[in-house]
C-alpha cells in the first residue's frame, strides 16, 4: 500500500524543524555546502547507507563542495508523503557532523 500525500501545510509544516529544505513543485529539496570535495563524499556515501536502510532512495547530486538532494515518493504518485520528511529528518541529523557550512 502506497503512503498518503501530505497536504501543502503538512509538508511546509514538517520542514519547519529541517533547515536548508523546501518544498520544489512536487519534490522536497536541499543543497549542504562543504569546505571540501572529500567532506561532501563522506556526507554522499553516508546517505547512500541511509536510503538503503529505509529503503527510500532521493536524487542525489555530488558537486565539488556541494550535495543537493531531492524527493519524493514515486509509488505514491510521485507526491511528497512521510517517507520522504522522515528520510530529510534522516540527513538533517547527520549534516552537522560531515562539515557543513
Amino acid at each position: 500500500m502506497p503512503a498518503a500525500p501530505l497536504s501543502q501545510e503538512e509538508i511546509q509544516d514538517r520542514l519547519t524543524g529541517l533547515p536548508g529544505w523546501s518544498l520544489e513543485g512536487d519534490r522536497i529539496t536541499c543543497t549542504y555546502r562543504f569546505h571540501s570535495h572529500f567532506a561532501a563524499l563522506g556526507l554522499t556515501v553516508h546517505v547512500a547507507a541511509i536510503q538503503d536502510e529505509l529503503n527510500h532512495h532521493s536524487d542525489l547530486t555530488l558537486g565539488y563542495n556541494t550535495v543537493s538532494l531531492s524527493v519524493n515518493t514515486h509509488d505514491a504518485g510521485g507526491v511528497v508523503t512521510e517517507h520522504d520528511v522522515n528520510l530529510a529528518a534522516r540527513v538533517a541529523a547527520i549534516a552537522d557532523g560531515h562539515g557543513v557550512r
